[in-house]
C-alpha cells in the first residue's frame, strides 16, 4: 500500500460524532431567542419565519438568495444595551466595525450615541462616508501604512493605537509635517490567555499585535511616545481576545495593566486617563452558549478597574470597551436555498445550498458552531441528522457541521443560519468566482438594501486582462 494513499472508508475524517453524537430537538420548528434576532418568529399556518416584519419567502423573492438579513431593531436596542449599561461611569463604548460596516451601520452607531473602532483606510472611508464624526473614531492595526495614517491623521481621527515602535516614528513624522497632535494609546500584550481559538486569542506575547509588558517593549513604547513633540499619549489599550464568555481573564488583564500604570507614573509622572480593554464578549451561536448581558459586563469590568487603581492609588481612568460581534452577530442571518438533498446511509443527509464558505469562512478557518433551521416553512417529518454544505469545489466547505433538520427537507426550501451578522459578510470572498451576496435590512414590515448583490458583470468590471 503506498505511504500516501489509503482507503478512507465510510466515515474517513470522523464525519459521524460517534463519541458524543447531537441529540435531536423536542421541536425542530422552535427558535432559541438567544441566538435568533429579536423579531424573529414563525407565523401564518405553515410556519415561514419573518423577521423585522417580513417573511423569508418574499425575501428570497425580492433579493436573490444567498442573503444576509440584519434586523435593524435588534442592532439598534444591543447598542443602546452597551450605552446605557456605562451611563454611570465615565466611559465610552465603541462599536468594533471591522465586525461588520456599512454606511447605514454608521449612521445607527452613531445614532444610538457609539463611537466607532476601525482597523484600515477602507474602514476609515466608509465610517467617514457614513458620517461619523472623525473625532468619535478609534483606529486600530499593527502594520498601518503611510496613507492610512495620514489619512487619520488629516481627518482628525479622536485615538489612534499604536502597535509598533515603527508606527511611533512613523506618526510623529506624519503628524509633524501636517501641524497636528493625534491623541494615542499604546496597545499593550498582557501575557492573559483568553479561553478562545488560538487565531481569535490576542494577549500572549507571541502574536503579532501589540507590545509585550513582559519583555519591556510596552515600557519602552511608553517612553518613545511620552518624547514625541507631535504625538500625544492619554493611555493604553488592552485586548484579550473573541468570543468570551467570562471577565476573568478581564481581571487579570486589569491587574497587569493598572500595576504597568503605576510604573509609569511612578519613573515619569504621566498619567495615563485612559484605559480601553477592548472586546471580544461572545455571543450565542448554539444554544448551550452563555453570554454575559452588557449590564454584568459593565459591572464586572468598571469594578475591577476601580478596585486594582484604589490598590495602587491612582485615579479611575476613563473606560472604553469595543463590542463589534455582541452587536451585530446576533442580529444577522443568512438565508439559503437548498439545492441538493443527498442521503450517505448510515450516516446523515448532506443539504447542500446556494451559498457556502464564500459567504462563511469560519466554520473552516475556525472550526465554528451554529444554529440553522429550515424557514419556509416550520416542517412536520422527523428530524434527521444532517450536514450543511456549501457549492464550492471544497470538501471543507461545511456551513454547519452537525444539525437535525426534517426529513422531508427538499430543494427549493429556505434554510436560515442563525447569528451571522458579524464577520460573514465582512469576511465574504469571491471563491470559485461567486458573487457576493446582498446584505438587507429590515424593520418594521420594510426591508431595504444596504449592499446590493454582485454581479457577473461586477466580477468582469475588474478582470482588465
Amino acid at each position: 500500500m503506498s505511504r500516501y494513499a489509503h482507503p478512507a472508508g465510510p466515515r474517513h475524517a470522523e464525519v459521524l460524532p460517534e463519541e458524543n453524537p447531537p441529540s435531536p430537538p423536542r421541536d425542530l420548528a422552535r427558535l432559541d431567542p438567544r441566538v435568533w434576532p429579536a423579531t424573529a418568529g414563525r407565523g401564518g399556518a405553515d410556519g415561514e419565519l419573518a423577521v423585522g416584519g417580513v417573511g423569508v419567502r418574499r425575501l428570497a423573492a425580492e433579493y436573490g438568495t444567498p442573503l444576509f438579513v440584519l434586523d435593524e431593531e435588534d442592532f439598534r436596542r444591543r447598542a443602546r444595551a452597551y450605552r446605557e449599561a456605562f451611563s454611570d461611569a465615565e466611559a465610552d463604548v465603541y462599536y468594533a466595525g471591522k465586525a461588520l460596516l456599512t454606511k447605514a451601520l454608521v449612521r445607527w452607531v452613531h445614532e444610538e450615541g457609539l463611537k466607532l473602532d476601525v482597523c484600515s483606510g477602507g474602514e476609515l472611508t466608509v465610517a467617514l462616508a457614513g458620517g461619523m464624526p472623525p473625532e468619535r473614531i478609534g483606529m486600530h492595526g499593527n502594520n498601518k501604512s503611510e496613507a492610512e495614517l495620514a489619512r487619520a491623521v488629516e481627518a482628525g481621527v479622536g485615538r489612534i493605537i499604536v502597535d509598533s515602535f515603527e508606527e511611533i516614528e512613523r506618526l510623529e513624522r506624519i503628524s509633524a509635517e501636517r501641524g497636528r497632535v493625534p491623541k494615542v494609546l499604546v496597545r499593550v500584550t498582557t501575557g492573559v490567555e483568553a479561553h478562545t481559538h488560538e487565531f481569535v486569542a490576542t494577549a500572549h506575547d507571541d502574536q503579532k499585535f501589540g507590545l509585550a509588558l513582559s519583555t519591556g517593549a510596552a515600557a519602552e513604547a511608553v517612553r518613545r511616545v511620552l518624547a514625541c513633540e507631535h504625538v500625544e499619549l492619554v493611555g493604553l489599550h488592552s485586548h484579550i481576545g473573541s468570543q468570551i464568555f467570562d471577565t476573568a481573564g478581564f481581571e487579570v488583564a486589569a491587574r497587569r495593566v493598572t500595576e504597568f500604570l503605576t510604573r509609569v507614573h511612578r519613573e515619569t509622572g504621566a498619567e495615563l486617563a485612559e484605559l480601553d480593554l477592548g472586546g471580544g464578549l461572545g455571543i450565542a451561536y448554539v444554544s448551550d452558549d452563555t453570554p454575559l448581558e452588557p449590564e454584568a459586563i459593565a459591572k464586572s469590568l468598571l469594578s475591577i478597574v476601580q478596585r486594582e487603581c484604589d490598590s495602587h492609588g491612582l485615579p479611575m481612568p476613563r473606560i472604553a470597551v469595543e463590542p463589534g460581534r455582541a452587536l451585530s452577530g446576533p442580529a444577522g442571518i443568512t438565508v439559503y436555498e437548498v439545492g441538493t438533498v443527498k442521503d450517505v446511509e448510515g450516516i446523515r443527509t448532506y443539504v447542500s445550498v446556494d451559498g457556502g464558505m464564500s459567504d462563511n469562512i469560519r466554520t473552516a478557518l475556525y472550526g465554528a458552531e451554529y444554529t440553522c433551521a429550515l424557514v419556509s416553512r416550520a416542517g412536520g417529518a422527523e428530524p434527521v441528522l444532517s450536514r450543511l454544505v456549501g457549492k464550492h469545489c471544497e470538501s471543507g466547505d461545511i456551513i454547519v457541521h452537525d444539525l437535525y433538520l426534517p426529513s422531508d427537507v427538499r430543494p427549493g426550501d429556505l434554510v436560515a443560519v442563525a447569528a451571522t451578522g458579524a464577520y460573514c459578510f465582512s469576511m465574504a470572498s469571491n471563491y470559485n468566482h461567486l458573487p457576493r451576496p446582498a446584505l438587507v435590512a429590515v424593520r418594521e414590515g420594510v426591508p431595504r438594501t444596504l449592499v446590493r448583490r454582485e454581479t457577473e458583470e461586477d466580477l468582469l468590471r475588474l478582470d482588465v486582462g
